[in-house]
């Protein structure tokens, strides 16, 4: 899962370069018979790939999910080392 604070800080950009990938590497790569069936798809490419397994350059080459648990790691620890 992503967090909303990390959700909500996505500029125009983001999003836009988000929307080409869906695009490019799912939407015109599938037949979909309804757009329920579309928005259903969609949404689990997104949760179970997008986010989970597909490298990306602004996560230094890590999967969301992954950056997310890296960075939260690193903070842990700075915080530790603050606190001693």
């Amino acid at each position: 899962m992503s967090s909303t604070s990390s959700a909500a800080a996505c500029s125009s950009a983001d999003g836009s370069g988000l929307f080409s990938t869906i695009k490019v590497e799912y939407i015109h790569r599938h037949r979909f018979r309804t757009l329920t069936e579309a928005r259903l798809k969609i949404a689990t490419w997104i949760v179970d790939f997008y986010n989970v397994r597909r490298r990306h350059s602004a996560c230094q080459g890590m999967s969301p999910i992954d950056y997310e648990r890296f960075t939260d790691a690193e903070r842990s620890t700075r915080a530790a080392t603050v606190g001693k």
